[in-house]
């Protein structure tokens, strides 16, 4: 730990404390007290030899640039602060950045604390809707990833990519790879509705949303962490992940879509173009939450729950697409 904070900061910056940060499961976390009372978060990435998905490749680098996108472009969404991205034979790949206050969304949950996080999402949903603002030169992944000069060029090559992750990790899937594959062209009209790419978190479950209580005992929005994964393509993907496991077309008032609502200065309208959309959208998150368990050391035995819950999820995204009508599958 030492070795970052020199190679990051100087030989004249003393690290005083540091521990581990748990919760996620592809990059390691650490948090570091450093002399003069400044507390920072350490994030190294996996070693380079580590198998990884398609889409991983990269991640830490791809991080550092997220960070300086938004705060270049979308100051006033709360991401941690870039203070340095190191790359290193012996080290390997880094970020340091500014610890910022408050507990995830999900700690909260779990807390004996019963708080209203209400605002907390509310304030959320604003955020994102900040973030969407911003525009990308093309459409889905940086770098040398799954990205394309249309939306559906793009999300045809991410689902393309994980469906060669399944291949190479041996992951049973719930549904033939040929049944997936064929989706972004039976819904070719309603992805090239999307026309301009949008700078997208994606990966807004609520571990990724710090917060804590003001005066009055309501959780307020403190930070958005975790910005690795982002991409530029449609903002309906940014409503599947805040509202894991459930439809954003079922909840219009919940605070999140609110918040995104308010802040966007137009209504979020769910048209039979944007329910296939977001169909589409949680069938590529649920393959990906598939996909990346043999590499988080996730099995059927181990978790079966988990697996069981994400094949009916997928079967239920397929069923409803294939059941759309052809007007549906045209835009409505």
């Amino acid at each position: 730990m030492r070795r970052y904070v020199e190679a990051s900061f100087g030989a004249d910056r003393v690290m005083v404390d540091c521990a581990p940060i748990s919760g996620g499961g592809f990059a390691t976390v650490w948090r570091v007290a450093l002399d003069g009372g400044r507390e920072v978060v350490l994030k190294v990435a996996p070693p380079a030899d580590a198998p990884l998905l398609r889409y991983e490749r990269g991640l830490c680098g791809a991080e550092a640039r997220y960070f300086r996108l938004v705060a270049a472009h979308a100051p006033q969404v709360p991401v941690p602060p870039l203070l340095h991205h190191g790359d290193d034979p012996e080290l390997g790949e880094w970020l340091f950045m500014g610890l910022l206050p408050g507990r995830s969304l999900w700690e909260w949950s779990e807390s004996a604390q019963r708080l209203d996080d209400g605002p907390a999402r509310y304030d959320f949903g604003a955020a994102l809707a900040a973030l969407h603002r911003v525009t990308g030169d093309r459409y889905g992944y940086d770098g040398p990833r799954a990205s394309g000069a249309t939306w559906r060029e793009a999300f045809t090559a991410m689902l393309d990519g994980l469906l060669a992750d399944a291949g190479d990790w041996d992951v049973r899937l719930p549904a033939s790879p040929d049944r997936i594959r064929e989706l972004p062209e039976r819904y070719a009209s309603v992805l090239d509705e999307v026309r301009r790419p949008a700078l997208l978190h994606f990966d807004g479950w609520d571990g990724n949303v710090l917060a804590e209580p003001e005066t009055d005992g309501n959780l307020r929005l403190r930070g958005i962490v975790d910005g690795e994964r982002f991409l530029f393509g449609d903002p309906l993907m940014d409503l599947v992940s805040p509202l894991i496991y459930r439809r954003a077309e079922d909840e219009p008032n919940n605070p999140f879509l609110r918040g995104y609502r308010a802040a966007a200065g137009h209504p979020v309208l769910f048209d039979e173009a944007a329910l296939r959309r977001l169909s589409l959208y949680r069938l590529h998150l649920y393959l990906l939450m598939t996909v990346e368990m043999p590499s988080r050391g996730i099995t059927r035995e181990n978790r079966p729950d988990r697996f069981e819950r994400l094949a009916d999820l997928l079967d239920h995204e397929l069923t409803e697409l294939r059941r759309a009508t052809p007007s549906a599958r045209a835009g409505g």
